[in-house]
């Protein structure tokens, strides 16, 4: 996304939508238009899955039979209780149950979904009864097993085996044998159907005073009690009445069907975020292919005041449908199933004003209660995510601003102290190499990213080279500005066309204004010293105050984007997924 003037698809800013070859721009809508979004509901990406279930030498419980076994799917939250999302049907006389009943439920990517699976032997006597009426208290507990979602949608053929253990097994030194539950995840394939349209609008109404306006269109859908929920956006088109936007990318699921009522409102864009309505038309997706055959525009209106009996004020100004196609794309999911892998990497700021490590008001001050710092938080916010998409495990880490012992300043030096490599084991291998290096560096300055970045890209690039399925990420957590600005922009424009993702997380009290010019979503175009602007928008920027006291976690907010720019990679490259 980025600025007014934007060249980015509506399709990349949709929920759950897709990109094409053409999406390959750094810029996009202003952060207004952005904010404006967020206050009404704009989600990040999701995928519907199915769930199907079925388990093999499950204990035998009954003396004349075999177990009449069901299965019950739980949710566990963050504050660790389950929540009861649905229950098969009862199988009777079988150790080797493959129940029927599915469940559907929506995968975030950017949060870790834990699933815990319990398998109950259903007395005879409720048989007859509806399995939601079973009080779970009254049947015989089989097994049990957890797992987060991700582990299962990231397998090869999405199957996850996992062993069934006793209620207790927490307690127990001792596994015992409760048999195997076999999981196996299906993405809806309403999910992958989309609808790529171009649309215009011609004769819009003067809103600006002294130029002409700058519109950009809002798609929402109409839900029940009839409030509207935006699902997409299109780029802004600076002094155009007669405006063509760039193609946008509506996925059915998201819709819900071809029948839904959508509602399309045209708005001239203002800085200050209170953009003017210029006219609305409510029309379907069947609808909507039928003015593309057709050639016809839809006339726009404006709704009367409230409380007004007039009818609404019809307007000169007409939507048209320039292209309407619909197609099945390979998905996220599909691209994780296929071998893709999504490799973490970590950056750590270590300049003195970051504070003396051994002071309490210091950002990197270890609390001897266990507490975290803000950057503990982050890596394991994001890590905790991350880590199930990282087959190995091994994430290369490094540090940068600060002096190694008996050294000079170092922009980028591996955490682990080694010379020679950079990898650690697992989140807790960041953990360790964090903490130890707060021992073994003195803090410094100045803040440079260019080092760091240029190394994460280095690695892409190789991997690219070595015909690898993979794409990085790379999470920088800093205390302030950068000061290698141009150098930084230089770096970012030559890694968009690498598979890599950056996410930047800016902790303490700092003034992070400047650093917002890197996220396109928030800045301007990104370019480098000699013009050339970047490919893609591959930077996510949060400051860490905005977002760890409410709903939306530091995690969410940094991860949302990242399936979107992971497909504008290799969609733009044409690069499918092995099947």
């Amino acid at each position: 996304m980025g600025n007014c003037c934007s060249d980015v698809a509506g399709g990349k800013t949709a929920v759950g939508g897709t990109a094409s070859d053409h999406l390959n721009s750094a810029n996009g809508p202003n952060e207004a238009v952005d904010n404006f979004l967020r206050s009404r509901g704009y989600n990040g990406l999701f995928s519907q899955i199915e769930l199907s279930f079925s388990a093999s030498g499950l204990r035998d419980r009954d003396i004349v039979s075999k177990s009449d076994p069901m299965l019950v799917l739980y949710e566990r939250g963050k504050n660790g209780a389950l929540k009861e999302l649905g229950r098969t049907e009862v199988v009777l006389n079988s150790l080797n149950p493959k129940w029927i009943t599915k469940h559907t439920l929506t995968y975030h990517f950017e949060t870790v979904q834990e699933l815990v699976f319990r398998v109950y032997d259903v007395d005879t006597q409720f048989h007859n009864a509806s399995v939601k009426m079973l009080k779970l208290e009254e049947q015989e507990h089989l097994g049990e097993a957890t797992c987060a979602l991700s582990q299962i949608i990231t397998k090869f053929d999405r199957s996850m085996t996992l062993d069934l253990h006793s209620e207790d097994f927490t307690r127990s030194t001792q596994s015992q044998n409760c048999g195997k539950l076999l999981v196996h995840a299906e993405e809806c394939v309403s999910s992958k159907t989309t609808v790529e349209m171009t649309l215009r609008c011609c004769d819009l109404e003067y809103r600006d005073l002294f130029s002409r306006s700058d519109p950009f269109l809002l798609i929402s859908k109409v839900v029940e009690g009839g409030s509207h929920i935006p699902i997409c956006k299109t780029e802004v088109i600076k002094n155009d009445l007669n405006p063509i936007w760039k193609p946008v990318f509506l996925n059915i699921q998201q819709i819900g069907s071809k029948e839904n009522p959508l509602i399309m409102e045209c708005y001239n864009f203002n800085s200050n975020g209170k953009h003017d309505l210029m006219g609305k038309v409510q029309l379907s997706l069947m609808e909507l292919e039928k003015l593309y055959s057709s050639g016809q525009g839809g006339n726009l209106y404006l709704s009367a005041a409230a409380g007004h009996n007039s009818p609404n004020k019809m307007l000169k100004g007409r939507l048209y449908v320039e292209k309407y196609a619909e197609s099945v794309q390979y998905s996220f999911l599909d691209y994780l199933a296929g071998g893709f892998e999504l490799n973490f990497m970590v950056a750590v700021d270590f300049t003195a004003s970051n504070g003396n490590p051994r002071l309490p008001d210091s950002l990197h001050y270890i609390d001897p209660s266990g507490r975290p710092n803000a950057y503990q938080r982050a890596i394991s916010e994001v890590g905790e995510v991350l880590q199930y998409y990282d087959s190995d495990k091994r994430f290369p880490t490094w540090g940068f601003g600060a002096r190694p012992i008996d050294g000079p300043v170092s922009h980028c030096f591996n955490l682990n102290g080694s010379s020679h490599y950079c990898e650690v084991e697992g989140i807790q291998g960041i953990m360790k190499a964090y903490t130890s290096a707060l021992l073994n560096v003195s803090l410094a300055g100045p803040t440079l990213f260019g080092p760091v970045i240029s190394n994460a890209a280095m690695i892409a690039s190789q991997s690219v080279a070595n015909g690898g399925r993979k794409y990085f990420v790379l999470l920088i957590i800093t205390d302030g500005v950068v000061t290698d600005l141009q150098e930084t922009k230089d770096a970012l424009v030559k890694a968009s066309d690498l598979p890599l993702s950056i996410l930047i997380v800016g902790v303490g009290g700092a003034d992070f204004k400047e650093m917002e010019i890197l996220d396109a979503d928030k800045g301007e175009k990104l370019e480098n010293s000699s013009g050339r602007v970047a490919s893609r928008d591959i930077v996510q920027f949060v400051p860490f105050r905005d977002v760890q006291s409410g709903e939306i976690s530091v995690v969410q907010a940094l991860l949302a984007e990242l399936p979107t720019q992971f497909l504008t990679y290799v969609r733009s490259r044409s690069i499918q997924p092995s099947v």
